[in-house]
């Protein structure tokens, strides 16, 4: 990073810049919001784009980006860099040759001469910059993720992409429901919290959610059911998010979660759920799993506003040389945390928060009560 050129500009600028975990439909866009602020802001910017996130990194698998790669980007989902999940967990272990992949990283950021680092990611991606930025570098990260589950900002881009996409799945399945009066169960992304299926549930108009945060009673689930049945209601839907537990489950220790999980003799729980349903009742239940079509499409037109809103103020805190900071929205405004305020941590659903209670109300079940 170089003085002032006449022009008032700062001379040059030289960042790096990676999509890290699972794709979302608004990635290319906020990369565009980085690049266009930076192009506009100095008179020389070269922008390295790693291949398939930190694997790039680490391996100097990359490309330098010209200014039209970022031409055409705002209604386009994946993420034209490729990416990779590569666990946290797993960075401080050598690589198949014996390599620190950390120090491989390092080697990487400072052969090229880099300014700094923009990292667009989740959790697991998120507690590798902050790594990254306790050996040292310079790094600038946004928060990315359909499950909306970082800690310190109130949504992440991507989130309401994937909730449109749910929605319209539960949309779709009310009227197949309808001419079958058939019980129908659509499994939602979202192993660890529930925000993805509480906002599809409730915008799909969904009888019953289930989520991993309001542990369930499959007797109260069907307890729901019939109700709706003596109220004359010839179907209903649940939606049940990936990592939904029951209250028997959800008593046990992790160790031995896990190793329920892996006897689970059904796909997924979504399907377990479908089972235990028809013993009980003799009902017949279908079970749709959008799966990976909630992570892709074109961003809803509010991702592309937040996206960009969040590359703008990425690349003015590189301008500013305030590093080690994610970029969050507070309160509809976008602003930033210090990187280690939020890696590592989850934002869960609070069973007691409005949003539920409110779904309550309405008169939809969690399953719970």
């Amino acid at each position: 990073m170089t003085g002032k050129a006449k022009t008032g500009k700062p001379s040059r600028i030289r960042v790096g810049m990676l999509t890290s975990g699972g794709d979302c439909q608004a990635l290319n866009a906020t990369m565009r919001g980085v690049a266009k602020t930076l192009y506009n802001a100095y008179e020389s910017v070269d922008i390295i784009g790693f291949r398939d996130g930190y694997r790039g990194l680490m391996y100097e698998d990359y490309r330098r980006m010209l200014k039209s790669d970022f031409s055409g980007l705002l209604t386009r989902g994946g993420t034209m860099l490729g990416t990779s999940r590569q666990p946290f967990k797993q960075m401080r272990v050598p690589d198949a040759e014996g390599n620190n992949k950390v120090e491989l990283m390092k080697a990487t950021y400072h052969k090229l001469g880099l300014d700094c680092l923009c990292v667009l990611g989740g959790n697991g991606s998120q507690k590798t910059a902050n790594l990254l930025r306790e050996e040292g570098l310079n790094i600038v990260s946004l928060p990315k993720t359909i499950d909306n589950d970082l800690y310190g900002t109130d949504e992440t881009f991507g989130f309401q992409s994937a909730v449109e996409v749910a929605a319209t799945a539960i949309d779709c399945i009310h009227t197949t429901a309808a001419s079958h009066g058939r019980v129908f169960i659509v499994e939602v992304m979202g192993h660890k919290v529930g925000w993805l299926t509480l906002y599809a549930g409730i915008a799909g108009g969904a009888d019953i959610i289930l989520i991993p945060e309001i542990p369930y009673d499959i007797n109260i689930v069907v307890s729901a059911l019939k109700k709706r049945e003596r109220a004359g209601k010839r179907f209903s839907i649940i939606a049940v998010a990936e990592g939904a537990v029951s209250k028997e489950t959800a008593a046990l220790g992790k160790r031995a979660q896990k190793e329920k999980a892996a006897k689970r003799k059904y796909p997924s729980v979504a399907y377990e759920i479908g089972a235990e349903i028809s013993k009980i009742t003799g009902q017949e239940v279908r079970v749709t799993v959008p799966g990976h079509t909630q992570r892709g499409g074109a961003p809803t037109p509010y991702d592309r506003v937040l996206s960009t809103r969040l590359g703008v103020r990425a690349a003015r805190l590189i301008e500013e040389g305030r590093f080690g900071r994610m970029v969050v929205l507070k309160n509809n405004e976008v602003t930033s945390i210090p990187l280690e305020d939020s890696a590592g941590k989850l934002k869960t659903v609070d069973p007691n928060a409005s949003i539920v209670e409110e779904a309550r109300l309405l008169g939809l079940s969690f399953g719970d009560r």
